[in-house]
């Protein structure tokens, strides 16, 4: 009995430590999603830059601070594409990706539909 019940420990254990670890990531992972919205004059000063920029469409999503810029702009165009524009803390466009319309890809390849290759 003494070794059932000890075998039954080690096992509780072993759960134990592996669900910690699991639990930890999945932590990071929430918290790691924590998108801040532009909100007051900054966000009528963003939208206004991007939408200069862009030329059409309407603003679908902001965000603070995020691993490109201080500010993103999620711009939905007329026909569906959406571009993300980038400013700085003076509102100045840094930086654009462009994504077709319903596309999941965020790798920003527009630049790369130059036509059919010379080769």
């Amino acid at each position: 009995m003494q070794r059932r019940t000890k075998i039954a420990m080690v096992v509780a254990a072993v759960a134990v430590a592996g669900a910690i670890p699991l639990s930890g990531v999945a932590g990071a992972a929430a918290s790691s999603d924590t998108d801040q919205p532009i909100t007051g004059e900054a966000l009528d000063r963003a939208t206004e830059a991007a939408l200069t920029h862009v030329g059409e469409g309407q603003v679908t999503e902001t965000e603070i601070e995020d691993e490109d810029s201080l500010y993103e702009v999620e711009v939905t165009r007329d026909d569906g594409t959406e571009v993300d524009v980038q400013l700085d803390e003076n509102f100045i466009v840094v930086g654009v990706e462009e994504e077709g319309a319903g596309d999941d890809d965020s790798s920003g390849d527009a630049e790369d539909d130059d036509g059919p290759d010379d080769d």
